[in-house]
């Protein structure tokens, strides 16, 4: 049985990532304010990407590791900007002090 990685744009603006067997459920869940604890509180969602998996464990993968993006990231994936995912992920530190 497969799955599918979602993610929902909340009424405040913030986006919820999850993971599910069943979609179209699980959307009518959230919309009426009983699904997640983070989406009840921020309603009105809206689904604004949905990946289809092999597996409902490759889907929950997935979600943690989207879970773990930016926001900038996330919006890359939801515009189907994927030439930018491996640019958003590198990391940039500034340097404190000069110590020179």
């Amino acid at each position: 049985m497969g799955g599918y990685m979602y993610i929902l744009r909340c009424g405040d603006g913030s986006y919820y990532v999850g993971s599910t067997r069943d979609i179209i459920t699980r959307l009518r869940q959230h919309q009426a304010g009983e699904g997640a604890e983070y989406t009840r509180r921020r309603l009105p969602v809206e689904l604004v990407f949905v990946q289809p998996c092999e597996s409902i464990v490759q889907a929950y993968w997935f979600e943690k590791k989207v879970q773990n993006w930016s926001r900038a990231k996330r919006e890359a994936l939801i515009n189907g900007e994927l030439h930018l995912l491996p640019g958003l992920s590198k990391k940039t530190f500034k340097r404190s002090g000069s110590g020179e």
